[in-house]
């Protein structure tokens, strides 16, 4: 990955402003699931490395933007940008990362243009979708896993898709690939929020709950418990758990097999997405959805 490292660096060098630089040094750029997906499509060429960089440029300005609505302190287990440098600053760093992404792709394919740019809008409108869902307790399934693809698969799906268009092959199997590795890479996200913890996911563990994040556990607990175990729940919602409360949730969650529930929901999505390009035999996406199951963090 260093090849997309030192492009996203010369891209940010370009705009010749220390403060920039200095910011993304205290970024943990992360798995780069997107990029490893894109070049195991695509293979290895000069304008695949730069839709590489150019994506991870907007999934960092996402994740900025991200980090101050929730007011996160953590990101991977460092403090994250808003709570090391501020929110302002934060939210400029998030828009410049946007904003050069951009100015790149504007030198590329038109046809890439339009693929990222809409997944863009359609991420930003994920971002909204999870603002409007966090005011209250939301029990509708279908609801979240709406917001979930907006919000985290499209970007994994246009990534597919742009590969697919470097590579000669099917747009329409490869976004199909993308679009499902992308809802269960989030579901598997979700189940590890509550059974990891905070030295391994570095953030504490049940924070999406306390964001206002009804995620699939909650609601699949919701819908099996009694009337008075759904009150105790709802009223856990957005709120500082203490150990037995914690406690409380974990135990139901296991009685109730939610967790395993919610885990072969994502394994269903994974599947799907093998399906719709097991025609092309290629071992890497395969390995990408193993190690994206059965990963940790």
């Amino acid at each position: 990955m260093q090849e997309i490292d030192t492009l996203i660096q010369n891209y940010l060098k370009d705009l010749d402003y220390t403060p920039v630089l200095k910011m993304l040094d205290s970024i943990n750029i992360g798995k780069k699931l997107r990029s490893k997906l894109l070049l195991n499509i695509a293979g290895k060429s000069d304008i695949s490395f730069k839709l590489c960089a150019i994506i991870e440029l907007i999934h960092l300005a996402s994740l900025l933007h991200d980090d101050i609505i929730d007011d996160a302190k953590l990101r991977r287990g460092a403090r994250s940008i808003n709570d090391k440098f501020g929110a302002k600053n934060a939210l400029m760093l998030g828009d410049i990362l946007y904003s050069k992404a951009f100015f790149e792709l504007s030198k590329m394919d038109a046809n890439f243009a339009q693929i990222i740019s809409d997944a863009v809008v359609k991420l930003s409108l994920g971002e909204l979708m999870d603002i409007n869902l966090s005011q209250e307790f939301n029990i509708d399934e279908d609801k979240y896993l709406k917001m979930i693809y907006h919000k985290t698969a499209v970007l994994i799906e246009a990534s597919a898709k742009c590969g697919a268009i470097l590579a000669g092959l099917s747009e329409g199997n490869f976004a199909n690939y993308g679009k499902n590795l992308g809802l269960a890479f989030q579901i598997v996200d979700d189940i590890l929020d509550i059974k990891s913890n905070e030295s391994i996911l570095g953030k504490p563990i049940m924070s999406d709950f306390k964001e206002g994040k009804t995620t699939l556990p909650y609601i699949y607990l919701y819908k099996k418990l009694d009337n008075a175990d759904k009150n105790i729940l709802v009223s856990f919602f957005k709120k500082e758990l203490d150990k037995n409360e914690i406690l409380w949730i974990k135990e139901q969650m296991i009685e109730k097999q939610i967790l395993e529930e919610v885990f072969n929901k994502a394994k269903t999505y994974g599947n799907n997405a093998l399906i719709a390009i097991e025609s092309y035999n290629n071992a890497s996406l395969n390995e990408i959805i193993d190690n994206m199951i059965s990963r940790e963090f």
